[in-house]
């Protein structure tokens, strides 16, 4: 006779992988504020990781410090909190709390989604842990409230991205290593979107316009706005277009350009200057925990 096996109480070294623009397009901005983008989504290698743990109470902790971001409005925390909130009401129980540790590698201020990656990969995890039983599309609904970018590292794979960022499509892109540079600033976002002199009106594209040339496709509607604003970032892509074509990703402020192979992406790394970070990442297709999606 076999006896049943519990549920696991814990998910350690879980990924938050980084993402990056490869293109960003801002086409118009909603009656709310809200700006409506065109952008292509690409996984990376290179993230976060976070642990779980279930607790013997309900409460939720973050057991790792994060300077500069108070527990109550860490990403993490309040994605646990708001499936705890969901999962009870759909299963008519109360959930046990749980533990967060946070591994934390990605910049804030960054433009890689390092805190959305970590909102979506807590809610992979608790929603297995929980067995509360929500799909893909029910947890990209849930994380949707979280943050635009949410909704993508939920879907599992990369994407085009339309509408404020939750209208996905599955996409493929070559397989490639970049070298990301972080220029040593944050960056945030609400002051790239509230400029002035933002581009809010270039003309809407197709997929299989970016499936032509997914290297260098478009361009970063955001980057003129943060070059002028922050210097280093200027300068950080004028330096990487020696290797390719450089731009940056999301708001900013990391910039990054494609290789082909890694041993090139190593030796772009020997020549950067030492007063900025950068590190190397290899294109991925899929979500790290894509399997615990439903």
């Amino acid at each position: 006779m076999t006896l049943p096996t519990a549920p696991p109480r814990t998910l350690k070294n879980c990924p938050a992988p980084a993402k990056l623009n490869l293109f960003l397009h801002v086409t118009g901005r909603r009656p709310d504020g809200y700006h409506l983008l065109q952008t292509a989504f690409q996984l990376l290698d290179f993230g976060d990781t976070l642990h779980f743990a279930l607790r013997d109470d309900d409460r939720i902790e973050r057991s790792s410090a994060l300077p500069g971001v108070p527990q109550e409005s860490d990403l993490t925390v309040r994605a646990a909190r708001l499936l705890q909130t969901a999962g009870s009401e759909k299963l008519g129980r109360p959930l046990a709390g749980a533990d967060i540790a946070l591994e934390k590698r990605l910049p804030m201020g960054g433009g890689l989604g390092g805190g959305s990656s970590d909102a979506a990969t807590t809610l992979i995890a608790l929603n297995h842990l929980w067995q509360t039983g929500f799909s893909r599309a029910e947890l990209m609904t849930l994380g949707l409230r979280l943050g635009a970018d949410v909704p993508f590292f939920l879907f599992g794979q990369n994407a085009f991205a339309e509408g404020v960022g939750e209208v996905l499509s599955p996409i493929e892109t070559p397989a490639c290593w970049y070298v990301v540079i972080e220029p040593g600033v944050s960056i945030p976002t609400a002051a790239i979107f509230n400029a002035k002199d933002l581009t809010r009106d270039t003309n809407l594209v197709k997929i299989a316009n970016f499936s032509k040339a997914p290297k260098s496709f478009g361009r970063n509607d955001l980057q003129a706005v943060a070059s002028a604003l922050f210097p280093e970032v200027f300068n950080a892509i004028e330096w990487l277009k020696k290797f390719g074509d450089a731009r940056m990703t999301g708001s900013g402020s990391c910039v990054f350009c494609s290789v082909d192979q890694e041993h090139q992406a190593s030796e772009v790394l020997k020549t950067v200057p030492p007063h900025w970070k950068a590190w190397k990442a290899r294109a991925i297709a899929q979500h790290p925990l894509a399997h615990l999606l439903s």
